[in-house]
């Protein structure tokens, strides 16, 4: 009874956080699947990332199947105007997973917290039909998406993907490669804990990729107890302005981070000034 009566209170609460959240973005989250509303995930998500045309995020076909058979497809909007969606699907029979596909959010819905509106959403979704956990990749480079998925909503990262996608060629990742972070969001959990560079320095804190003053990526130490790895912080201001030191940024933090990782290491934590915050599966080096 207590434990039934505990999972009524977590979904409960999931629904209140999810329309809260909507309400404070000014926009309605829900299922799209209707053919005219795939149509608009599609363009919207065209519009957000300017794709090669052979090879979109997805495509209403896409949608329709994936919608047809139980998978997620929400979008949030504001009147009768979509401006934002979210895509995911189901992992391995009794994984009890969904795997977030792609989530964007309209230019002209910036700075909303819609983006925010959509995960709740989502998190309440899928608590209804079992689901204890949510994955989804994301670039590691990208500083505020590093925030907002592990310090905001709790996201744990869990494996570095070298070109996870191959080439993307499109208006946000240009021709740079496709490295993504894997990032596991335990629905039962809290927010993640903000990571702090400074104190962790004064605590002894090794950094392992740094900054330089022109804005270069510095190799540094892996012999500590807890790893600092910078990033820059504004990758995709990079890509425009100077795409071979987005690129240099893209193969150091592949080293850094993704062989931290590969070593037993594990992301704590996020400095929004961006840092990402490791400590050893063991505790100590």
């Amino acid at each position: 009874m207590g434990a039934t009566s505990d999972l009524v209170t977590d979904l409960d609460r999931a629904h209140l956080a999810a329309r809260a959240a909507a309400a404070a973005s000014g926009v309605e989250v829900r299922e799209v699947a209707d053919l005219d509303g795939l149509d608009a995930v599609h363009r919207l998500f065209d519009g957000i990332w300017r794709p090669d045309p052979t090879n979109p995020p997805v495509t209403a076909k896409l949608l329709r199947a994936l919608s047809k058979v139980g998978n997620l497809v929400s979008g949030a909007f504001d009147g009768p105007v979509l401006v934002g969606a979210c895509v995911g699907f189901f992992g391995a029979p009794a994984a009890r997973l969904l795997h977030s596909h792609v989530a964007g959010v309209s230019p002209k819905a910036a700075g909303r917290h819609v983006g925010y509106a959509l995960k709740l959403h989502q998190r309440a979704w899928a608590l209804e039909r079992g689901v204890t956990s949510v994955e989804w990749t994301f670039d590691p480079l990208v500083a505020r998406n590093a925030h907002f998925n592990t310090t905001k909503l709790g996201a744990r990262p869990v494996e570095y993907l070298a070109n996870f996608y191959g080439g993307m060629d499109d208006d946000i990742n240009g021709d740079d490669d496709s490295d993504r972070l894997l990032v596991a969001w335990d629905l039962a959990g809290a927010a993640g804990t903000p990571g702090d560079a400074r104190a962790e320095l004064a605590r002894g804190a090794v950094v392992a990729l740094d900054r330089s003053p022109h804005g270069t990526p510095v190799a540094g130490s892996a012999d500590g107890r807890t790893l600092l790895v910078a990033v820059p912080s504004d990758v995709e201001a990079l890509r425009s302005t100077d795409p071979g030191l987005a690129k240099e940024w893209r193969a150091a933090v592949r080293d850094a981070l993704g062989g931290a990782l590969a070593g037993g290491w594990r992301i704590t934590g996020f400095d929004r000034a961006g840092w990402y915050v490791l400590t050893h599966e063991e505790g100590s080096r």
